[in-house]
């Protein structure tokens, strides 16, 4: 990508940077995601809009946006999701005007969404990079979802097969994080990320006097 794809932000760098975190569920991508928020300054965590019901301790506007079906089908007329689909009878999707304001300031913007939403950030935004995240093992991703004991045997058969077809569809994803060790997985991310906003296209090199 040339440094006129994206302009350049202030110091002739550009630090905006799209973020696709996906994974079966109970890799652990969102305990990978917060760990970013609280630790990188510039991180934004893209709140996701959904139609179906708080759960537990799930806050407005911090987990998640709950709209009504009817307000999510205007979002999606009027063009106002860069991302949507629907996920187990309710829709999930991502709100435009965040991120490209987040953007448009430099920011890690952080999106915690499956592969289909991944896949379809990567076609609106080529620059975008994506990251699957992965249990070491598909046992071990099977003991996890046991050990947390908070999903009926329905559900937790659910969740493995939709992990196999989860990981499958995204061979076409950048990065894959295997999350053995929580602390070691997160310093490879973030040296994913360095080396992201490395980039030569990110670099306006007449700002630097050459």
């Amino acid at each position: 990508m040339s440094s006129e794809a994206v302009p350049a932000a202030a110091g002739g760098v550009d630090r905006s940077l799209l973020l696709v975190l996906s994974a079966p569920s109970g890799a652990g991508k969102t305990t990978l995601c917060r760990r970013l928020v609280a630790t990188m300054p510039d991180a934004f965590f893209s709140v996701s809009a959904t139609t179906r019901k708080p759960r537990g301790k799930e806050v407005e506007g911090v987990d998640y946006r709950f709209v009504s079906d009817a307000r999510f089908r205007e979002l999606v007329q009027n063009d106002e999701l860069l991302e949507w689909a629907e996920v187990h009878g309710h829709f999930y999707g991502t709100p435009r005007r965040p991120v490209e304001e987040a953007k448009a300031q430099g920011k890690l913007v952080l999106f915690d969404i499956d592969v289909q939403g991944g896949m379809q950030v990567k076609a609106r935004h080529p620059e975008a990079v994506t990251v699957l995240v992965l249990p070491p093992s598909y046992r071990e991703l099977e003991r996890r979802l046991r050990s947390r004991g908070t999903d009926a045997e329905p559900d937790i058969e659910r969740r493995l097969l939709a992990a196999q077809a989860e990981v499958w569809r995204a061979k076409t994803y950048d990065y894959c994080l295997v999350n053995d060790q929580v602390d070691a997985a997160f310093e490879d991310l973030v040296a994913m990320i360095t080396a992201e906003r490395a980039r030569s296209w990110r670099f306006d090199l007449a700002a630097f006097g050459f």
